[in-house]
């Protein structure tokens, strides 16, 4: 009971982090993709961006990552215009910039070469002051994996219903 926090990940069941606060959330990303890694990184945005986005408006459903010049890049993010930011706001859609270290930019760079892979956006978050955005590694599906987990997590809420009968 003494340890419910090691390394920074927080072990309490059912208690969300006070300090991260989800905005968006791309679940037709894990639908498409297998997910083999995950980054945090940020965001570089304008005053009227963050400002938007602390109200909880952003949508990441089209959006995809690119690396050029040995920068990561976030295209098709739509972030909404904030209704008082009037001459400062910036265009929705406009490119913004990752903030990744070197080493993992090389790598995910090594991986996008590779035949298959791609980089997604999974989840944009507040954490404390700081928009973050997760990213992973992405192999897509084929149309049997798509079927094969659908038939999976059907198995699954079965045997859940069941379990629930069987204890009544």
């Amino acid at each position: 009971m003494a340890l419910r926090k090691i390394c920074g990940v927080d072990f309490t069941m059912g208690k969300e982090n006070p300090g991260i606060k989800l905005i968006a959330n791309n679940k037709k990303a894990y639908h498409d993709y297998f997910i083999e890694e995950k980054y945090e990184a940020g965001i570089s945005l304008y005053g009227t961006e963050i400002k938007s986005l602390r109200q909880g408006k952003c949508s990441i459903k089209e959006s995809y990552i690119g690396i050029e010049n040995g920068e990561a890049f976030i295209y098709g993010m739509h972030i909404p215009p904030y209704e008082r930011g009037n001459i400062f706001n910036k265009d929705p859609l406009r490119t913004r910039k990752l903030l990744l270290h070197k080493t993992e930019i090389r790598k995910l760079f090594g991986k996008l070469s590779e035949k298959g892979f791609t980089v997604v956006p999974l989840q944009v978050y507040l954490k404390g002051s700081l928009c973050k955005v997760e990213i992973g590694l992405a192999r897509g599906k084929k149309l049997y994996d798509k079927r094969e987990a659908i038939a999976a997590r059907d198995q699954k809420r079965e045997a859940e219903r069941d379990y629930k009968v069987n204890l009544r």
